[in-house]
């Protein structure tokens, strides 16, 4: 794992360099996600937050920011729109691919890479408190809640036993 969240360590991967949000006309998006977790009694937990438009259950994720690597910028997400403080993986863990919702009834088809971000703790007071709500979920109660169908196999996949 990484340093804590405003430490993170710039990945040394040449696909991790910043890329930028697409134009509203037209093409792929790419977002950063974390996922953060901890893990209790042997069991997963992760957070999910819920999204400003629609209330339904996502992770943090945002759009790349000049200057920042995925991994600093889904620490920054957790942060901004969880209130999480943690050790972001430089590592992805999967991604998975959406419609993002934009305005005047527009979509543009989205590729999130999700970063696994330990937990170390949670702040009462964060920048999208009055925006957003947080909760914690087993893996498998995250899958049941999440309505992205590739980000649910993707948690269905974490919540697997190892084989």
């Amino acid at each position: 794992m990484a340093k804590t969240v405003g430490k993170v360590r710039k990945s040394p991967k040449k696909d991790q360099k910043p890329v930028r949000r697409p134009r509203a006309n037209g093409g792929r998006g790419h977002q950063f996600a974390a996922l953060p977790f901890k893990v209790s009694e042997g069991e997963t937990h992760v957070i999910l937050v819920t999204s400003r438009e629609t209330g339904r259950w996502i992770l943090p994720k945002g759009w790349a920011e000049k200057d920042l690597t995925g991994p600093q910028l889904a620490a920054k997400e957790a942060f901004e729109e969880a209130g999480v403080v943690g050790e972001i993986d430089n590592e992805a863990i999967g991604s998975y691919d959406y419609l993002k919702q934009l305005p005047r009834g527009r979509q543009i088809e989205c590729e999130v890479t999700v970063f696994p971000l330990r937990v170390k703790r949670l702040l009462d007071e964060w920048p999208e408190r009055q925006q957003r709500a947080r909760a914690w979920f087993t893996l498998s109660e995250a899958a049941m809640v999440v309505t992205d169908g590739e980000l649910v196999t993707l948690l269905l996949r974490l919540a697997a036993p190892a084989p």
